[in-house]
């Protein structure tokens, strides 16, 4: 429950299709993980919630909303690209300079007064946002809440990387906002307060932004020949079925992908997963010798994740400084997690949430700030 003197928020009292119940926990199995519910069945989201959230306008009155698209193919960028600019000798400087002209640059990491500060034991870690909203739009600058959160640790000795997936209904505390949904720190104050949000909740710094739009993951799916993902649960996304298992997918069946929600037993919570089930699989197309050692290919993924101001980063962000610094990377050192929950519930003010394991998320700061993911007991996801 809110405390009803924190000032008031976005207005987010519709359901958002993620979390649609009232305050009962998601049922979890022997190990603590949240175990799925067939739809209908009174336990899991509702559909029919889901679908009416998703039809009703957005004529809320609500701050200012900020500009945002999907993030998740900065990472794959950061490392494909200079990998490939060691395999392919010269026409790396040529793919440099081409990089380098094309992406976007915009103040988003807030001042460091009063934030946490890195630790001597994190070294040369490094901490990378990645975050966007499942809007239509080539236009990063359309006005959406973020819809999607990704936080990228990279180790101080490049060998390994840890992306975790923070659901847009996670319930936390927003600097001068009272507790909401995480997703409204972005519409109230764009990246620097999600960033500041963030670092309040893991008492970590975040070195380092980045966007790239849905439209450049579309197209760099199909640059490289599309991809095989494998879809975990059976849903139907408007024009297929999805059975599960492996499935080749194209760019525009990884965009539908990607995106769908409403259909899946943990809404954003799957949502969440199967984005990171599309890094993973870029990730391990890009770094095959065929892609590579293929110049065409790599200037055209250049062109896809660039064309349509496709791309933004922070000011400081040296994309391929940090790419080069992850030559040695290989797809057995990254790993993929979730931010720890305890369950579903409602709350007056924010609507449908998911409910933060507070201990837990304590833990994984924690891991963040050592660069010491070793002790971190929480499972990872199980990305096929």
């Amino acid at each position: 429950m809110t405390d009803p003197n924190e000032p008031t928020g976005p207005a987010s009292d519709r359901p958002s299709g993620d979390a649609d119940r009232d305050d009962r926990l998601t049922p979890r199995d022997s190990r603590g993980h949240h175990r799925a519910v067939a739809a209908g069945t009174g336990e899991g989201p509702s559909d029919e919630a889901d679908l009416a959230a998703h039809d009703e306008p957005d004529d809320v009155e609500e701050p200012k909303k900020r500009a945002g698209c999907l993030k998740v193919g900065c990472l794959t960028l950061l490392t494909m690209f200079v990998i490939s600019a060691l395999a392919v000798g010269g026409f790396a400087a040529y793919l440099n300079w081409k990089l380098d002209n094309n992406i976007q640059r915009s103040d988003m990491i807030p001042d460091d007064a009063g934030q946490p500060t890195r630790k001597s034991e994190a070294g040369e870690a490094l901490n990378i946002l990645l975050m966007g909203s499942d809007s239509r739009s080539k236009d990063l600058n359309d006005s959406s809440r973020s819809d999607v959160i990704q936080l990228v640790h990279i180790s101080d000795d490049r060998k390994s990387v840890q992306v975790i997936h923070f659901p847009r209904d996670l319930y936390v505390s927003i600097p001068g906002h009272g507790k909401n949904k995480i997703n409204a720190a972005y519409a109230y104050g764009g990246e620097k307060l999600l960033i500041l949000t963030l670092q309040n909740l893991l008492g970590v710094k975040i070195d380092h932004a980045a966007q790239i739009g849905f439209e450049g993951f579309g197209k760099l799916t199909n640059t490289v020949g599309g991809v095989d993902v494998y879809v975990p649960q059976q849903y139907n996304d408007g024009r297929q079925t999805w059975t599960v298992g492996r499935h080749h997918m194209d760019g525009e069946q990884a965009l539908s992908f990607v995106r769908q929600r409403y259909q899946l037993r943990e809404g954003d919570i799957d949502r969440g997963r199967n984005q990171q089930a599309w890094i993973k699989a870029v990730m391990a197309k890009t770094l095959k010798a065929g892609t590579l050692l293929n110049p065409v290919k790599l200037n055209k993924m250049v062109d896809d994740l660039t064309a349509d101001k496709n791309l933004r980063v922070d000011e400081d962000m040296q994309v391929q400084s940090i790419g080069l610094s992850l030559r040695n990377l290989r797809m057995s050192g990254v790993t993929f997690y979730t931010a720890p929950f305890t369950g579903l519930g409602s709350d007056p003010r924010a609507g449908s949430i998911v409910i933060a394991d507070e201990a837990k998320i304590k833990r994984l700061g924690a891991a963040v700030a050592n660069d010491d993911f070793s002790n971190y007991s929480a499972s990872t996801n199980a990305l096929q």
